[in-house]
This record gives structure tokens, sequence and C-alpha cells, in this order.
């Protein structure tokens, strides 16, 4: 592994690990990031989908613990099969879309400057909700209604789109549906293990052609540098939002959107760039 790849690796799993608890959307970050590289191929690609893996590691780490006890109360604790039940709800709906929608789905990846414009239309959103939502009346985000559960799963469908995070997606219900600002940000957290796991499981199967023993150390680079930045972002995330809310991540969305459009349109950035299939 040359200089070169090795700090390609850390970079790509950093950008990761930031982005992919917080509503910014970690794929436009990554596709935007592989694109100023100008990283091409399927083996990027498959690590991109490879060092999830330490993103999801990182939810499980910080809320092993509660995790574990609802697995174990599950036979006998209404409450753990209830909070189980509000998790599959809110999955189901994306699964089921990116099912049916897989293939448009990567086209419209394809457009970096859809992926830009998004960016900044997603942090405009973030910024009038953030400071227009109604006064939270759910404070947990294992006893959420159940109603609730299903109306942030149809949000998250959003995230299917080019450069609308599947957090920002689900922040944004919880907060219109009256759930305080931590518990939004925790339920997010809780649904990127099933959904992040499924997508993960799906595309490892489709490029596992591409995965081979040479490539073991670059992945376990980037692994690991997702997994430390994923934990540490999870870990200060709560105690920042429920100080200081979403704002600064619908400034930051504008920021890098606005900064994309201004080099794509002015500087042909990205031209003739194909994101790794």
């Amino acid at each position: 592994m040359d200089t070169i790849t090795f700090l390609q690796a850390i970079l790509i799993g950093l950008v990761e690990g930031l982005t992919e608890f917080i509503p910014v959307s970690s794929t436009a970050h990554i596709l935007l990031t592989q694109a100023a590289l100008d990283l091409r191929g399927e083996f990027w690609s498959m690590f991109a989908v490879v060092i999830q893996l330490g993103a999801i590691l990182a939810v499980a780490v910080v809320y092993f613990q509660r995790l574990l006890n609802v697995a174990l109360n599950l036979p006998t604790d209404p409450a753990a099969r209830r909070f189980t039940l509000s998790v599959i709800i809110a999955c189901l709906p994306a699964v089921i879309a990116a099912a049916l929608l897989g293939s448009e789905i990567k086209k419209a990846f394809e457009n970096l400057a859809l992926i830009c414009w998004s960016l900044v239309a997603g942090g405009v959103v973030l910024l009038v909700i953030d400071r227009l939502a109604p006064k939270p009346v759910d404070g947990d985000s294992m006893k959420l209604p159940l109603w609730k559960a299903a109306v942030i799963g149809i949000a998250q469908i959003a995230s299917l789109f080019p450069g609308v995070s599947r957090s920002g997606s689900t922040i944004v219900a919880s907060m219109l549906l009256k759930i305080e600002k931590r518990a939004a940000a925790e339920f997010t957290f809780f649904l990127a293990i099933p959904i992040m796991v499924g997508a993960f499981g799906k595309d490892l199967w489709d490029h596992r052609d591409n995965l081979n023993s040479n490539d073991l150390g670059i992945v376990a680079v980037g692994f690991i540098a997702s997994f430390i930045f994923g934990f540490i972002v999870i870990k200060t995330m709560l105690s920042y939002v429920q100080k200081r809310g979403f704002a600064l991540f619908g400034w930051w969305r504008i920021l890098v959107g606005g900064a994309g459009l201004v080099a794509i349109y002015f500087y042909g950035f990205g031209q003739g760039y194909i994101p790794p299939a």
C-alpha cells in the first residue's frame, strides 16, 4: 500500500465516520470527495461500502448496553418488543422503496450538480425546521408512538434522493412530530443499524468479486477511521444538538453544496467523472 492510497483511505474513512450520523448526507460527501480525488473504478465503490461497517460498529458500541437489554428482554418485556417494532416499522418504507427503485437511484447519484443542489435545499429546510419546529412532547427515543415511527419511516424514503441525508430526513420528520432533538438523533442512530447492515450486505454481495486479500490493508485503514470518527460524532453530537440544535449542519450543507456548484459550473469540477458503480 503506497502512501497516497493510505492517505486516501484514511480521508474517505474520516468522511464516512464524520458524516454518517449527522444530517449532511454521508453519501454526497463521499461522492464529492471521490470526485475531488479522481477515485474511479469498482474498488473505490466497494471500499465506500465496506467501511460503512465501521460506522455501524460505532453505534453498536455506544449503545451496546441498551441494545443488549432490549435483546435479552424481548421475550418478557412489552416495552422491548414495542421499541423493536417501532424500529422495524420505521425501516420498512425505505427498504421497500429501495428494492423497487434500485437502478434508478444509482443513476441519479451520478449527477454531482444534482447532489449539490440537494445539499443546499436540504440545508435551508434544516435551518427553517430547527427554528420553527413545534414544542416537543416525546423525549425518549425508545418509547415513541408507533404511528410516529411509521411517519419517520415514510420520511426516510426521501434519503434515496441524491444529497438528501438519511439522518436529516428522519430528524426533520421527528422534530415536526414534536420529538425532542436528542431523542430524534438517537432514534436515527437506532435506525441506522438495520438500514446500514442491509445496505452493506447487499452492496458487499454486489461487489464480492472486487474484494481480494491484497486490498485488506487499505480497507482496514478506512474501516478503523470510519469507526473512530463515527464513535466521536455519536458521543459528542447528542449533547451538542440538545443545547444548540441542528442549525450548524444546515449551514454546513449550504456551504458544501454551494462550493460544489461553484466548482462545477465555473471550474468544470467533476466534468467527465462517473462515480464508481
